[in-house]
């Protein structure tokens, strides 16, 4: 019987026979993984598994799939990937475009032709676009699907990158728009910038025409911790700027502060998830939270105003309880509301909380067996209109995309002759929402 090799210890923590393949792109290591695929494919491939990978390949690449779209300002993004595009699009169209069986796509950049024109094995890897006007974005890109990435700013209106713009060299890292001609810069460029982990151990506040490695210095975790980034806080609770400090995998300090003077610590244990909105937050604990004699247990969501946690107070609100078979999916903001969604006995629901009373409703239309899936239409937070979209399928219920609001379900995109919005009540809104392609914003063939 083979023996277990107990190393590393802590003890010899460098004792590891298997350390060189830290070494990802070393000689060594890519023959050792070559090596193992070919034992792999020789142990559990052939003609069963190259016909799975080919019938997956056919209904990942079907034309009639739904596009998933991200609105920014008065247009509907989305990035596509098919055979004839393998490293994608990324494009944008109206809404009432995105309506029709054939919508009108204006590709802004194709991947596979920036890729054969530039020869780099780019790999998409999203876009920031400027809150407010929507006319610049940060494009990131990876070889060949790396988490480093190069940070390459990109124009619009014109449609191509930025002639001495925003432009940053591979490395960990990310920028969030905190301006016009400034950025908030979380990378692991630069001398002393990267934990131990490699990622960014700073948050620079980077300028236009400014050397980023010269970027002034706002934002410090240390060399332990996991990595930082920054957010913009728009409704400006002690912001504008909103530092996340990851100490472990699932522990996160959030830190509220300007560019320069005191830090306000968001007072949440460090292993919860939380979520600020105007006036108001909610927070999920992963552990039991235990604070002025009463305990709330993991899963649980808590809903209380922004001003009263940071002075302190516990005046919570539980919006959401989880049972033996019922758990809590995740939850957003949008225009006001939040948007609460769940599984209950894997039966998807999902609740609209409105802040303050934290009254709910719960919306109708979903699945009783099937699944559902419920986000904000548009990307930024600050900037919703209340709209969402869900998508539903089911086993009698093919892959549907529709488009709703929070406010208070009034579908505005279901209309005919005789009726409005306003004149739907709730038995004939569910058939609505079920059963007539009008309120269908795209519906898989």
């Amino acid at each position: 019987m083979r023996a277990i090799d107990a190393r590393p210890t802590a003890t010899a923590p460098d004792d590891d026979p298997w350390l060189w393949l830290e070494e990802v792109e070393g000689a060594r290591a890519v023959a050792w993984v070559t090596e193992q695929n070919a034992r792999t494919l020789a142990r559990f491939g052939g003609a069963v598994v190259s016909a799975d990978q080919d019938a997956l390949a056919a209904i990942m690449d079907r034309a009639d799939n739904i596009p998933t779209v991200t609105r920014r300002g008065a247009l509907l993004y989305n990035f596509w990937k098919d055979a004839a595009n393998p490293r994608g699009l990324w494009r944008r169209a109206t809404l009432a475009s995105f309506r029709t069986e054939t919508p009108d796509w204006q590709v802004l950049i194709d991947v596979d032709a920036l890729a054969a024109a530039e020869n780099e094995d780019w790999i998409w890897g999203g876009a920031g676009v400027r809150p407010g006007t929507h006319d610049r974005a940060m494009i990131r890109l990876s070889r060949g699907g790396s988490d480093a990435v190069v940070l390459r700013e990109f124009d619009l209106t014109t449609q191509h990158f930025v002639p001495g713009g925003f432009a940053l060299p591979e490395a960990k890292g990310d920028v969030v728009w905190a301006g016009a001609d400034t950025l908030l810069l979380a990378s692991a460029l630069g001398e002393g910038q990267a934990t131990k982990s490699g990622y960014a151990r700073t948050v620079r506040l980077w300028r236009r025409g400014q050397d980023p490695l010269a970027a002034p210095e706002i934002f410090a975790t240390g060399a332990d911790s996991i990595g930082v980034g920054a957010e913009i806080d728009h409704d400006n609770h002690r912001g504008p700027f909103v530092f996340v400090e990851r100490i472990g995998f699932f522990d996160v300090r959030i830190w509220l502060g300007g560019p320069e003077g005191k830090r306000v610590q968001i007072p949440v244990p460090t292993d919860a998830w939380c979520s600020a909105h105007r006036d108001w937050i909610v927070v999920r604990p992963r552990t039991p939270w235990s604070i002025v004699g009463t305990t709330h247990q993991p899963g649980t969501l808590l809903g209380i105003g922004f001003e009263s946690l940071l002075a302190g107070g516990h005046d919570f609100t539980t919006l959401f309880t989880p049972g033996p078979r019922r758990a809590l999916s995740g939850f957003h903001w949008a225009n006001g509301k939040l948007v609460v969604h769940a599984l209950d006995d894997l039966q998807p629901e999902a609740m609209v909380f409105t802040p303050g009373a934290w009254t709910s409703v719960t919306v109708p239309g979903l699945p009783k067996i099937g699944v559902a899936g419920i986000w904000r239409l548009d990307a930024e937070e600050h900037e919703s209109d209340g709209s969402l979209l869900f998508s539903v399928s089911g086993p009698l219920t093919p892959p549907t995309l529709m488009l709703t609001d929070t406010a208070p379900f009034r579908y505005p995109h279901y209309h005919t002759d005789r009726d409005t919005p306003d004149k739907l009540d709730y038995e004939r809104f569910t058939e609505a929402v079920r059963g007539i392609m009008g309120v269908v914003t795209r519906f898989a063939k």
